[in-house]
C-alpha cells in the first residue's frame, strides 16, 4: 500500500495518524491540511469497517492502532457501526476551504457523512 510520508519518521507519522483518526471519530469533524486528510481518511474508514465486523479480533486491531483508547473504540463499535450498517464504504467527506497563510497549504474539513447511503 502506498502512503504519504508527511515529512515525519515512521513512529511520529503513525502516532499522528492515530491521533487524527481518534479526533475524527470523537469529534466527527476536523480541520487539517488536504494531504493529511487524504491519508487519515483511509484509517477512519478502516476503523469503521472493523466496527461493522464486530469480532473480538477486529476490536483488538482497532485498540492496537488507536493506542488502547477504549472510549473511542466503544464509539466505533456501538455508535458508528450501527449508523453505517447499510453503507458499504465512503464514511468521510473532504470539504476544501482555503490556503493557509504561512505556507499556502490547502486547508480542508474532514468529516463523517450522514448514516444512510444514497
Amino acid at each position: 500500500m502506498a502512503y504519504r510520508k508527511l515529512g515525519r519518521d515512521n513512529k511520529h507519522r503513525r502516532a499522528m495518524l492515530a491521533n487524527l483518526t481518534k479526533d475524527v471519530i470523537n469529534n466527527e469533524s476536523i480541520k487539517t491540511t488536504e494531504t493529511r486528510a487524504k491519508e487519515v481518511r483511509k484509517f477512519v474508514d478502516k476503523m469503521i469497517t472493523y466496527g461493522k465486523d464486530g469480532s473480538v479480533g477486529a476490536r483488538r486491531r482497532a485498540l492496537a492502532f488507536l493506542h488502547n483508547d477504549k472510549k473511542t473504540v466503544d464509539k466505533i463499535f456501538n455508535d458508528l457501526a450501527v449508523r453505517y450498517a447499510k453503507r458499504e464504504g465512503g464514511y468521510t467527506r473532504i470539504l476544501k476551504l482555503d490556503e493557509r497563510r504561512g505556507d499556502d497549504a490547502l486547508v480542508v474539513i474532514l468529516e463523517l457523512v450522514e448514516g444512510d447511503a444514497k
